[in-house]
């Protein structure tokens, strides 16, 4: 269960009202907060190397106590799947929201290629399609499991069944507009990319021995730019990044009723709640607190926030 963001945001004013020390807008608690998410966000990755480093030394421990296992499960919550844009040639965008690249995967075997024709929900349909096949029932082309990928979207799905030679079901729907162009993969064959050095590429694909080749294949990062060797990898679809992204920016949304508090109100289309996990609770508020205590120029408020995280790392560490 996620943090949440009025029970923060509550507990937070109440700490700065106690002395009559300052109100504080919404605009500034939800900067503090995107701060404090992130200032958090990116301490789970120190921390993960902490406890690792314990556990080598067996000074961690286990069942309840395995902390790593916590910490694992919780940056889990911010990995996804994608597959990458096409920019130029061989190499491929990353998304915006990505903090680091876990693995990157080259589907090394395309079947069909087309585009959807009609628009039907958790289908593809595509009157021009060649090479579909209902026959045998138990063994239909494409293959029950195989991947799709909109390689307009981008989005992806499996296939769950083939009704005809023109239709297939699918398990999400991911056409919606006619004319989306797609690649269906095979489930087999997948090649994990492997990362190399910007210093290292020239060396390796100079050589007969070491070159990328599809089976082996290797790609090189640039900001949030990735470049596929060998070269002739170059299709919208064919490079799907397993990453850890940003958590979203938590924003606490209201009403404003022209007199008094503002109101909070959840229902707001921009409203985003902490992605942390609610035992991360106290943590914010020490770190937001310390944010406030900053603002209205007030060091007992500062103070408690940095004692309350201290504490808590003490505790955690």
């Amino acid at each position: 269960m996620a943090a949440s963001i009025n029970e923060v945001r509550n507990t937070v004013l109440a700490i700065a009202n106690k002395n009559n020390y300052g109100y504080i807008s919404p605009q500034d608690f939800n900067l503090y907060a995107k701060q404090a998410q992130m200032d958090m966000f990116e301490d789970y990755f120190y921390s993960y190397n902490n406890w690792i480093n314990r556990e080598n030394g067996r000074t961690s421990g286990t069942g309840y106590a395995n902390i790593t296992k916590g910490l694992v499960e919780v940056i889990d919550g911010f990995s996804t799947q994608v597959f990458l844009a096409q920019n130029i040639s061989n190499t491929f965008s990353l998304p915006n929201d990505f903090y680091l690249i876990n693995k990157l995967f080259y589907y090394s075997t395309p079947l069909f290629t087309g585009t959807a024709t009609t628009v039907l929900a958790n289908s593809l349909v595509d009157f021009n399609a060649v090479g579909w096949n209902t026959i045998p029932a138990s063994s239909p082309t494409p293959k029950i499991g195989s991947l799709i990928v909109n390689t307009t979207t981008l989005k992806q799905a499996y296939v769950t069944g083939v009704v005809s030679t023109t239709q297939i079901t699918l398990s999400d729907n991911i056409f919606n507009v006619i004319g989306e162009s797609y690649i269906i993969y095979s489930n087999t064959n997948i090649r994990e990319v492997e990362r190399v050095s910007q210093n290292k590429i020239f060396l390796l694909t100079n050589s007969m021995l070491t070159a990328p080749t599809k089976t082996y294949p290797a790609y090189v990062l640039g900001g949030n730019i990735v470049t596929i060797y060998p070269s002739t990898i170059l299709n919208a679809g064919d490079i799907q990044a397993q990453y850890v992204r940003y958590p979203l920016s938590p924003r606490w949304t209201y009403l404003n009723l022209g007199l008094g508090e503002p109101q909070f109100d959840p229902t707001q289309s921009d409203f985003q709640e902490f992605e942390l996990p609610d035992s991360d609770e106290p943590t914010l508020i020490a770190k937001i607190c310390q944010y406030v205590g900053i603002e209205i120029r007030e060091a007992d408020v500062y103070n408690f926030g940095a004692t309350e995280e201290g504490n808590d790392t003490q505790e955690t560490s």
